[in-house]
């Protein structure tokens, strides 16, 4: 093969340097560059000096584009996220932590795909294929019609997508996928772009909807260069808390539709299994309600969902107190504790202060700001909110209380499960049966906390 010339790659931003270097010049990691053979494809020919291009020709806006057909999957939850189906000739790249589901879900998506009549293909480079029947037969899908490979050569690949006719492959995963192009190793940053390009041309060239299984760094973010992302059409997350068996889709970029949508899985011993419900699921109904526990509705995409905030003030043993959080934004929370100490007079300069979403589920909408205000009063004061009470508001840095977005239909959810009043900005009317408590200053929900006043003026 010809040896065209050395470069040094940053394994961690793709950034290409002549020479050697402990930090990278892009992205400042320390000893990420490592030398990699830049070479050329075999048959490929330089380009010609002094060639024209074709030209372009151009389109108005106005003219009518009918919108991309869909391949329903049958995974309610997975289609939901992806805009309402898969798109065919699109690529998507599905990212997550080790171990949290990300090729039983993938498997789960073929093998209902296959059953409705589709033709899958599922090629796994890190499984062989003894072990994905095991996984299938555990799921009840052993009769899907999907066919499988254990393959890591690109070229093989490739040749074995252009032979066959598919609506929808699976690429498990993209890092370990190797092309002869580059004498790169697996799983850097060339052989990762080098191989994503082909995958992603192949699916727009014949119209096979392709989605890539990427390995994520100890940062949370998907190995390899971030070029991946741009390239792809939709970029999901899947996301789980290690001891709950929930698991978040999400996605991060689409193109064919929405970013604010999630899908809601349970794992279990059968596989995943779609939640069609969440705000039953991520709280706890049985008993009274604990001091420093509140009720946040909220809304993930299109859809409302019932988180429960809960909060521990405790005096502090040491001489810095302890601020820790789960589920939401420290950032976030360090402010509200400012406001509250400088607006309201509470003080938590000498206490430890521990706020968690229940549920494993993150939350990162500014309408929960009154929420973890509530839930962080009520656990200093030692007073129970009431157990049929829903609380949502953004808080702003004056201390005033802000009306949030769809907030009639936070209230149906929340009437849905058997609330009946809601703590909730001062411009909102009763709705959907629920008594509303309007607070104007988060003053005002601290005293109604505080002396439980629910029925009276602001």
């Amino acid at each position: 093969m010809a040896r065209d010339g050395a470069a040094y790659v940053c394994q961690g931003c793709g950034s290409v340097q002549t020479k050697w270097a402990g930090q990278c010049a892009g992205c400042g990691a320390w000893n990420s560059l490592v030398e990699e053979v830049q070479s050329r494809p075999p048959g490929a020919l330089a380009p010609a000096r002094g060639a024209k291009g074709r030209g372009l020709s151009f389109e108005g806006l106005e003219d009518a584009t009918p919108a991309p057909p869909r391949i329903a999957t049958g995974v309610e939850e997975f289609d939901r996220v992806c805009g309402g189906g898969v798109v065919p000739g699109s690529a998507i790249l599905l990212g997550g932590d080790p171990g949290v589901g990300k090729s039983t879900l993938l498997l789960q998506v073929v093998g209902s795909a296959a059953l409705r009549g589709a033709t899958c293909a599922y090629i796994s480079g890190e499984e062989a294929i003894e072990q994905v029947r095991s996984r299938a037969q555990r799921m009840g899908l052993a009769n899907a019609p999907v066919k499988l490979a254990a393959e890591t050569a690109l070229r093989d690949i490739l040749e074995g997508l252009k032979r066959d006719r598919f609506d929808l492959v699976v690429i498990d995963s993209i890092q370990t996928m190797w092309s002869d192009a580059h004498e790169a190793a697996p799983g850097s940053v060339t052989q990762v772009r080098a191989a994503a390009g082909e995958l992603v041309r192949l699916a727009k060239k014949r119209g096979v909807a392709v989605i890539l299984v990427g390995h994520v760094t100890k940062e949370g973010t998907i190995a390899g260069p971030r070029v991946i992302e741009h390239m792809v059409d939709a970029v999901l997350a899947f996301e789980g808390e290690r001891g709950y068996p929930f698991r978040i889709l999400r996605a991060a970029k689409n193109r064919f539709g929405a970013t604010d949508e999630i899908g809601v899985f349970e794992m279990g011993d059968a596989g995943l299994t779609e939640v069609k419900n969440p705000s039953a699921l991520f709280l706890n109904t049985a008993g009274e309600r604990a001091a420093g526990a509140a009720v946040f509705a909220g809304i993930e995409g299109s859809r409302p969902v019932l988180v429960e905030f809960q909060a521990l003030v405790a005096p502090s043993a040491y001489g810095t107190p302890r601020r820790a959080v789960v589920g939401w934004d420290a950032g976030r929370l360090a402010m509200l504790l400012a406001v509250l100490e400088a607006r309201c007079g509470i003080g938590f300069g000498d206490r430890d202060v521990y706020l968690n979403v229940a549920g494993g589920l993150r939350v990162s909408e500014p309408a929960a700001d009154l929420a973890a205000a509530a839930a962080l009063v009520s656990s200093a004061v030692d007073q129970a909110l009431p157990q049929d009470c829903v609380v949502f508001g953004e808080i702003s840095l004056s201390g005033e209380v802000r009306p949030v977005s769809r907030m009639d239909a936070r209230l149906k959810e929340a009437a849905k499960l058997g609330f009946r009043r809601a703590l909730a900005p001062s411009d909102l009317d009763s709705a959907a049966g629920m008594a509303v408590s309007g607070v104007s200053r988060l003053a005002d929900a601290v005293r109604r906390i505080s002396e439980s006043d629910w029925d009276g003026p602001a």
